[in-house]
């Protein structure tokens, strides 16, 4: 079976679907090529651009490597219409020669020139839903269809969006939420929706195994400056306004005036690092290659990610730290029996709730289980044997889309009251 996987970005190192996808369909063993353009992560946002521009490696238009068992195909893009656009698409599916074509989103020129290359070279189509309510603003208002923000989404994304799901076999969301966006805003039929979550490399992402991984344990701790009574509460990506992480490090910081044994952990860099940096009992550290967080994650105790959801928080969870989220969160599956909810935006709040999970029992509980949920229901290997199923049934006509339960949706109406930022689709 020989399979392309379309996409606008692609980072290496990192642990993105992207990366991981492929790599599990590889080693179920599938033909597998990524086609991407020499966008960074975040690229849609300037001052993500440059958060990344110091770590993600520059990747050369033209260029074709073997990463993980699958080959990496990079091609020059324009951008038209707010969309990114691969230039040469159509000649490299013409030299690939797909059974399936797995694109990342309902909408947009890759979504288009997929579906038309269908027409012409007889692949099966699938899709993803990635963007979470939390970061579509329309999704937190309630407004009619015929709304001038509603007709102008509907121009700009259902209407091409409906043209493309003619031509796309199933669309994989990666959460309720997503779903419900897909198919009110994108124009992505209901029937042709899957759940299908992001997955965890439970390879790297595990619980300490071993004197081995207790003395990396022990070293990291020691070379961040922790002690062994420490109770260190980790958050990783982006320092910026949208994802907040200013907010852990004010209520760690608080914590330490009160003389309470936690500290903070902060992996990555953005526009809050100073001001993290001079928080008490706050640490700062640059982005890491994914192998290494593994490690940096089982070095500590609590998970935390303040505002918006992140694919970290499932690394986090198979490394079996409980997990503290908002709220308002669209992925509450993340939590179950593995963590606990503080109110969005309240320090104090946050405090009150790191404060139930200083005790190592309520800890310890919370974290096997999300372990254990992990490595069960969320690891790449499962999720990519649950893809292969489809699209072989594809290729023997076997396959036929199925419809969502309406229970397994969220209501419109509970939309309105979420708050977030429109920062573009969530890579998490």
């Amino acid at each position: 079976m020989r399979i392309a996987l379309i996409t606008e970005i692609f980072a290496p190192g990192m642990g993105y679907l992207e990366n991981m996808l492929p790599k599990y369909l590889a080693r179920l063993g599938a033909e597998v090529d990524v086609v991407a353009s020499s966008l960074l992560p975040g690229h849609r946002q300037s001052s993500a651009q440059q958060i990344y521009r110091d770590f993600a490696p520059k990747l050369a238009p033209g260029s074709v490597e073997t990463l993980d068992g699958f080959r990496l195909h990079v091609l020059r893009h324009t951008t038209s219409l707010g969309h990114v656009r691969l230039v040469g698409l159509r000649q490299k599916l013409e030299e690939l020669r797909p059974h399936i074509v797995q694109t990342m989103t309902p909408i947009g020129w890759i979504a288009i020139e997929s579906a038309w290359n269908r027409l012409r070279l007889g692949y099966h189509l699938f899709s993803g839903c990635h963007y979470h309510a939390s970061v579509f603003p329309l999704a937190q208002r309630d407004l009619t269809f015929f709304h001038p923000e509603r007709v102008k989404c509907y121009l700009q994304r259902g209407l091409h969006g409906r043209m493309v799901s003619w031509a796309t076999l199933k669309y994989y969301a990666i959460s309720p939420d997503c779903a419900e966006v897909a198919q009110r805003f994108f124009g992505v039929p209901r029937h042709k929706l899957e759940l299908c979550p992001l997955g965890v490399d439970t390879e790297i992402f595990h619980p300490v195994s071993g004197a081995e991984e207790r003395a990396e344990r022990a070293a990291w701790r020691e070379r961040l400056g922790f002690q062994a009574g420490d109770i260190v509460c980790v958050y990783s990506g982006r320092f910026g306004d949208d994802k907040n992480p200013l907010l852990l490090a004010r209520a760690v910081a608080q914590l330490v005036s009160a003389g309470q044994p936690f500290r903070g952990l902060f992996i990555g860099n953005g526009p809050q690092a100073a001001e993290i940096g001079r928080c008490p009992g706050c640490v700062t550290h640059p982005f890491v290659p994914m192998r290494q967080l593994g490690g940096l994650y089982r070095a500590c105790e609590i998970g935390v990610w303040p505002t918006q959801e992140s694919m970290s928080m499932l690394d986090a969870l198979a490394c079996g730290l409980p997990l503290i989220a908002n709220d308002t969160m669209h992925a509450p599956e993340r939590l179950k029996d593995s963590g606990m909810q503080y109110r969005l935006g309240d320090v104090d709040n946050l405090v009150r709730t790191l404060r139930v999970l200083s005790v190592p029992g309520i800890r310890h509980k919370l974290g096997a289980a999300g372990a254990r949920r992990m490595r069960e229901g969320f690891s790449w290997e499962a999720i990519a044997a649950r893809r292969t199923t489809d699209y072989a049934s594809a290729l023997t006509g076997k396959g036929s889309p199925e419809a969502i339960e309406p229970g397994e949706l969220p209501s419109r109406a509970s939309f309105g009251a979420k708050r977030a930022a429109d920062v573009g689709p969530s890579r998490t």
